[in-house]
């Protein structure tokens, strides 16, 4: 950190996730960090975001991820206790979200990891990291926030409060192969008796491991791994659609594969 850069003190680091730690554990969102807690830089809001693990006494699930531009990272964890798996006969899975009428969804794919890559001196290759993964899933991204007007909130507020992350639904394996290979996707999403969405998906990456290899670079900088079980998420194919609550919910992912489900 540069030394121009203003410090916030670790105690506001610490109070700042203790307010967006416990919106999430109500789902009640609320007014911007008070001025003397919201982050300034991406540092100040990783800071924070880093905090937010112990502060929901939760384990690290994922993490979503996406490739930096010049002024913005994409990253933030995602959590054990908001994650949720298809069943093996495919049937609808009731996920518990904090919205009232709709929530919106990211058709995305995640890469599972099955090795550990630990912190270390070295950078992981490409070919390591790869090597260190399972399988993919089929996936949606929950989207929500802990602030109540997300538009006034600075990026690094959002980036702090982890990017529109509420939580993950995770379905169907694929292969590896086939995850790299999807750089386009049509979706279509089916809500019972409604008519049925179609996407022309493209990947924002072109290519869905890409940020993959980011993230893992951008951990190890930090002097963080990645552990076996973790799923990473890279993308949506279909931007941000909303879909009702109590209502089933049926995402196409071509011949990847479907997934079902149903919002409470």
């Amino acid at each position: 950190m540069h030394c121009s850069t203003p410090k916030l003190h670790s105690k506001h680091f610490l109070a700042a996730a203790n307010i967006l730690g416990q919106r999430r554990l109500t789902g009640v969102s609320g007014d911007r960090l008070p001025v003397d807690m919201r982050p300034d830089n991406i540092e100040q809001a990783m800071q924070i975001q880093g905090l937010l693990a112990s502060q929901l006494n939760d384990n690290i699930a994922g993490w979503k991820c996406g490739m930096p531009s010049a002024e913005k990272i994409v990253i933030a964890p995602i959590f054990s206790r908001t994650t949720f798996k298809q069943n093996q006969k495919n049937q609808y899975i009731t996920c518990k979200v904090s919205d009232s009428e709709f929530v919106k969804i990211e058709p995305e794919l995640a890469f599972i990891i099955g090795t550990d890559l630990p912190a270390r001196a070295l950078p992981y290759s490409e070919d390591e990291v790869l090597a260190a993964l399972s399988h993919a899933q089929l996936a949606l991204e929950i989207i929500g926030c802990r602030y109540t007007d997300p538009a006034s909130a600075s990026f690094a507020e959002q980036l702090a409060d982890g990017l529109f992350n509420q939580g993950l639904f995770l379905g169907p394996e694929i292969s590896i192969q086939s995850a790299m290979q999807a750089q386009n996707i049509a979706i279509e999403l089916h809500i019972e008796t409604q008519k049925s969405q179609r996407f022309a998906g493209v990947h924002p990456a072109t290519q869905p491991q890409a940020p993959l290899y980011w993230l893992v670079e951008y951990l190890h900088q930090q002097g963080l791994g990645l552990r076996t079980g973790q799923a990473i998420i890279t993308g949506s194919y279909a931007g941000s659609p909303a879909v009702p609550l109590h209502k089933h919910v049926q995402v196409q992912f071509e011949a990847l594969g479907t997934i079902n489900v149903r919002f409470e």
